[in-house]
């Protein structure tokens, strides 16, 4: 088992390594809105923006009509990981994002069409990294939850398999964001009935040993995720989510407990090892 100061200094190393936000946030234009069920994809150019790694998140708001709802909200932007992220010609990318409506910020950005204005502040936080010792990737997401891993199967020289749940028949249209898909429904809309973590008990009971898991989604699945991988001793990659106020580590809004301390999502995160997740024994 790698010790928890050999990975203090891994993610020193990466947090050198990681792709760097350009300073101040900026205003860029949509592109396109697309509906998928339950969620919108939105598309917008960001001329200057570098090409961020998988796991690493963006501030998000809109450029129009941010805290102009009732009693002002919403008031601060909303951190989301970037689903895709391609080369743009002739400069720049095009980031997407995967929303779901479920509050006056998501709202607003669901609202976003093409031809208006997103402001983002990012990529910020650290993402994912290679397998280790001739792994494969063996991805695992639920609900808005499956973003980080869109691109993270683009970047990856493989097709790497992707187990996905979702609650219902409306949400489960996302799974077509991926390739490879093994689909989990809570009320057996579509694929097995049941969630997801029951794919991955499955898959690991097969190939424990020959794969790492990358994980993100709600809270309750990446703690079954992360038991899971930790009875078969399966290394672990997790994307966490936490209420983020700046993005950039002076708020202190997002920290959550490892084996060492606390950390800070938005600076040490959100991706991090399972490993130190772990309660002391």
């Amino acid at each position: 088992m790698t010790s928890v100061g050999s990975q203090e200094d891994a993610a020193r190393t990466e947090a050198a390594d990681r792709v760097l936000a350009p300073f101040g946030r900026r205003d860029l234009g949509v592109t396109a809105r697309e509906q998928h069920g339950a969620y919108v994809v939105l598309r917008a150019q960001d001329p200057g923006g570098p090409l961020p790694q998988a796991g690493q998140f963006y501030m998000l708001s809109a450029a129009a009509r941010w805290g102009g709802g009732a009693g002002g909200r919403p008031f601060l932007p909303r951190a989301f990981s970037v689903l895709r992220a391609l080369p743009a010609e002739p400069s720049g990318v095009e980031l997407q994002f995967l929303l779901e409506d479920v509050g006056p910020g998501t709202r607003r950005l669901c609202e976003l069409g093409a031809g208006e204005e997103l402001t983002v502040l990012g990529p910020l936080g650290s993402g994912f990294r290679p397998p280790r010792n001739g792994r494969r990737a063996l991805l695992v997401g639920g609900g808005v939850g499956i973003a980080p891993l869109a691109i993270w199967q683009d970047q990856l020289d493989h097709d790497a398999p992707a187990l996905l749940g979702f609650r219902d028949a409306a949400r489960a249209h996302g799974a077509h964001l991926l390739s490879n898909v093994r689909l989990a429904t809570e009320d057996g809309s579509g694929g097995h009935r049941g969630l997801v973590t029951d794919l991955l008990q499955a898959a690991l009971e097969l190939a424990s040993d020959a794969v790492e898991v990358y994980a993100c989604g709600p809270a309750p699945m990446l703690e079954a995720v992360r038991l899971a991988c930790a009875e078969r001793g399966t290394p672990a990659q997790l994307a966490l989510e936490s209420g983020m106020a700046c993005g950039f580590g002076a708020c202190f809004g997002c920290v959550v407990p490892t084996r060492s301390g606390y950390v800070r999502l938005c600076l040490d995160g959100p991706v991090l090892d399972a490993e130190l997740l772990e309660a002391e024994p």
